[in-house]
């Protein structure tokens, strides 16, 4: 049975391959980092007691095969990142868009790195302790983040995104730097400041920029290169403004001031909190209707415009 692509959660790389022949690289990288693996297993048989070595060997097994995990984890980073300083020092990965066709360098080198990377990328995301390989891969391929902040219960490009403090990222979410869009490959790099929270399912598209201490509402969609001002909720496709976020400010206590029950204290955080900004008055909303109008009615005119000229033509 398949898993969901967002139950697929953690770092992710692309699996567009603009070239077959890229996965000779992916499978010497899994053969490379093996060997340390084998290295270690044998080290272990030879500095074992030989009486009575299995007895020892089924006993301290469990403990080796968690540092064996590690080892093979940090032998693929290492060997990557060498494949990765060797290519970016041919062609170093730039923003813009691109044709997505294999004459493209861009295109080519982004769907190069994407391979090289998606073996140690796959192993640190699978290690029981979740999170710990991850900001190391993260870091190890060019990933601005902090320990502080929580990314791996969304899916997160692994280049060209600055993440700052505190930044947490909903189950299921989407964080790009690159994304293909028809016969086109758009890499921007994506700025998330501190204290930004991303709701699950959301897609932040690449080259958005998150202010500091912002909203993205689930199940919202940036824009490409859109930005999100700081200390404001963002919801909807594409997302917008919906009310200033209070929660991250000093002095709340103030602001509620003094309440005598929950109720109270309920009614009042409605009304500070919960109280939308983008509803509109009765007046606003009888000149938005008259506006509607009018550009039916000339959009209306326009059409039966262009069926005369039609018959006319006829």
């Amino acid at each position: 049975m398949s898993i969901p692509n967002t139950m697929r959660i953690g770092p992710f790389t692309a699996s567009v391959l603009a070239k077959k022949s890229y996965l000779i690289l992916y499978f010497l990288l899994i053969w490379a980092s093996i060997i340390p693996l084998l290295l270690e297993l044998w080290v272990y048989w030879q500095l074992l007691p030989i009486d009575p070595r299995p007895v020892h060997f089924y006993t301290y097994l469990p403990l080796l095969a968690i540092l064996m995990y590690v080892t093979i984890v940090f032998a693929a980073i290492f060997f990557t990142k060498i494949l990765l300083m060797i290519i970016n020092a041919i062609y170093k990965p730039r923003e813009g868009v691109f044709l997505r066709v294999k004459a493209d360098r861009d295109y080519r080198y982004w769907s190069l790195r994407n391979t090289i990377k998606k073996w140690p990328v796959w192993l640190a995301h699978r290690f029981p302790f979740p999170g710990i390989l991850d900001n190391i891969c993260f870091k190890a391929f060019g990933v601005k983040t902090k320990i502080s902040n929580s990314l791996f219960e969304g899916w997160v490009d692994t280049e060209m995104i600055e993440f700052g403090k505190d930044v947490v990222v909903g189950q299921g979410a989407i964080v790009q730097s690159s994304c293909i869009i028809g016969n086109l490959l758009i890499m921007r790099k994506t700025t998330i400041e501190d204290g930004v929270r991303i709701g699950s399912h959301s897609i932040v598209m690449p080259g958005t920029h998150i202010g500091h201490n912002c909203i993205l509402a689930a199940n919202s969609v940036t824009t490409v290169g859109q930005v999100l001002e700081k200390e404001w909720i963002y919801v909807g496709i594409p997302a917008k403004k919906f009310k200033k976020n209070y929660f991250f400010e000093d002095g709340l206590e103030d602001k509620l001031g003094q309440v005598e029950d929950i109720e109270a204290l309920r009614e009042r955080y409605e009304e500070i909190y919960v109280k939308r900004y983008d509803e509109l008055t009765y007046k606003e909303r009888k000149e938005l209707k008259k506006e509607k109008k009018e550009e039916e009615k000339e959009r209306f005119e326009l059409e039966e415009s262009d069926d005369f000229d039609d018959g006319f033509n006829i």
